[in-house]
């Protein structure tokens, strides 16, 4: 089995390259071209897997990989995917989120149409619903450009299922984190400085909305929720999250709790970092895929925490 991941380099990418090499697969991970590529999650593997240049952005080099690799699945986690970011960027964020995965079902389409196609759809296309939790039926309602992108990536992998009879499925994630989530998300922001202030290597850490309640699991987990979407015998969308929701605050919390520290003494709540439009409440009923394809979730909230804050406590050391 051959499999084709775009955002291979990334936290998603990395997990799920390691999952299908112990499947057995040949893996393949998108790359673009870069002076300095960021292979830092993948360094580990990067003997086994093959990496090969392309873009989102450009059609003629996704036309080139699907057709010279032929893969029987391609997994699209390429993606602009900071919120945050987004507001700045809106028009960067549509171009990688939807016209990227557009783009590569044209590929798909024209060039491997047996190929098993996963979209990387995501919770904040739920945005300001006021239906909980959020499941498959839910109603849609983005509150940024990244949650925009999204959705409309979403339908038109739909969209391509239900015109060419394609193998396209996405993947409603929840939020999921670990060691190697980027230092802009607020997760890995809290964690990177929990262990830097408890080496005295800075003081205080600044954050946004602490109100905001999220969906947090293992991406490690949530890789495994993709590879079995594939392996369905009918292409089905499905929610991935936990079930369970704790605001930022309470991550903040575990989080200095685990290295021992006092919370209040070191955050500092800034306006400035509060974002345009916020989502307050999001979390899933996974109960569709836990009773059709068997997923469950392994780890809990507070060995997440855990597991990140003890991760980049080793990080800081290096620092000292």
């Amino acid at each position: 089995m051959k499999a084709l991941i775009t955002g291979i380099s990334g936290q998603d990418g990395s997990y799920l390259a390691e999952f299908l090499l112990e499947k057995g697969y040949e893996v393949y991970g998108l790359v673009r071209r870069s002076a300095n590529p960021n292979y830092w999650r993948i360094e580990h593997i990067l003997d086994k897997i093959r990496l090969v240049e392309g873009d989102l952005l450009d059609q003629a080099s996704l036309n080139e990989v699907v057709s010279r690799i032929k893969p029987d699945e391609v997994y699209n986690l390429a993606a602009q995917s900071f919120v945050g970011l987004s507001w700045n960027q809106p028009e960067y964020t549509t171009e990688v989120n939807g016209l990227g995965a557009l783009r590569l079902l044209e590929a798909i389409k024209n060039f491997c149409p047996r190929a098993r196609f996963y979209q990387a759809s995501t919770s904040e296309m739920f945005g300001g619903t006021n239906t909980v939790p959020q499941n498959e039926g839910t109603q849609f309602c983005p509150k940024s450009p990244y949650g925009i992108s999204k959705l409309y990536a979403h339908h038109i992998t739909l969209n391509y299922r239900e015109s060419y009879g394609l193998f396209a499925v996405s993947g409603i994630l929840f939020n999921h984190e670990s060691p190697r989530r980027g230092e802009e998300f607020v997760t890995r922001k809290i964690t990177r400085a929990v262990g830097r202030i408890k080496l005295g290597l800075q003081d205080r850490l600044e954050l946004g909305n602490l109100e905001p309640k999220r969906d947090w699991g293992h991406a490690k987990d949530y890789v495994v929720a993709m590879w079995l979407m594939l392996q369905s015998p009918q292409p089905k969308d499905y929610v991935v999250g936990t079930g369970e929701t704790h605001s930022v605050k309470e991550f903040v919390q575990k989080a200095f709790e685990v290295a021992g520290l006092d919370w209040s003494k070191h955050v500092v709540v800034s306006d400035k970092l509060y974002r345009p439009a916020e989502v307050y409440h999001l979390v899933a009923d996974p109960s569709k895929i836990k009773k059709e394809l068997g997923w469950q979730p392994t780890y809990s909230f507070e060995q997440l925490v855990k597991e990140m804050v003890e991760a980049d406590l080793e990080l800081a050391k290096k620092e000292v």
